[in-house]
């Protein structure tokens, strides 16, 4: 006989079936959640490291291009005396220069020739810790990076040999204006510190921002 204690199946105690279809996928953070699909990643930069070397090879053209010409503009020209390249805007002119840009501290008395060699000194073994340092993707700061650091190296060995820097490179317009002459190092430098500030100005942000 049935047992009168039991009870007919409540439709309660039947199983519960379990909704396994996929979830969108969520990522929690404190009390609210958010989709995945709607994170912001900030891209990891990778620094140059051992790419570094083809940068220290650019800037090593640079000086080998540098010193070649002042050996040139030493043998083939004479101190003052401007040969006319393209009339009349550019002549060789052999020119020593015993101070900094423009001729900055050229009558200082001996000194600045340490101070300047010390000062591109510092800045070369600066730069060639950052060309390290610098983002692979930075292609146009390492560039710039590495022509700053060809055109010191270039200038620090005539300083060092010479006392002075060899300039040859004479801009000019007749003889109504005269731009300083220069060298193929401070080509080098002029146009890295150009390509610095672009990179700082309109690249650098790019790469830092968050990728959804």
């Amino acid at each position: 006989m049935p047992n009168p204690t039991d009870s007919p199946e409540s439709p309660h105690d039947s199983q519960v079936e379990v909704d396994h279809s996929p979830k969108p996928a969520h990522a929690t953070t404190g009390s609210s959640t958010t989709p995945r699909s709607r994170l912001t990643k900030v891209p990891k930069m990778v620094a140059n490291g051992s790419r570094a070397f083809m940068w220290y090879a650019l800037a090593i053209i640079i000086v080998i291009i540098d010193q070649w010409t002042k050996w040139l503009a030493e043998t083939k020209l004479t101190f003052h005396d401007p040969v006319p390249v393209i009339e009349p805007f550019l002549n060789w002119t052999l020119a020593y220069n015993y101070g900094a840009a423009f001729s900055f501290l050229a009558d200082a008395g001996g000194w600045q020739k340490w101070f300047f060699s010390g000062l591109a000194l510092l800045m070369s073994l600066v730069l060639i810790v950052y060309l390290i340092k610098a983002p692979r993707k930075a292609t146009l700061l390492s560039f710039g990076l590495a022509l700053v650091l060809g055109g010191a190296v270039g200038n620090l060995i005539d300083r060092l040999l010479h006392g002075h820097v060899i300039d040859f490179i004479h801009v000019h317009y007749a003889d109504v204006w005269h731009y300083p002459i220069f060298n193929i190092a401070d080509i080098g430098i002029s146009i890295g510190v150009l390509l610095i500030i672009i990179d700082m100005l309109f690249l650098e942000k790019k790469r830092e921002m968050p990728r959804s």
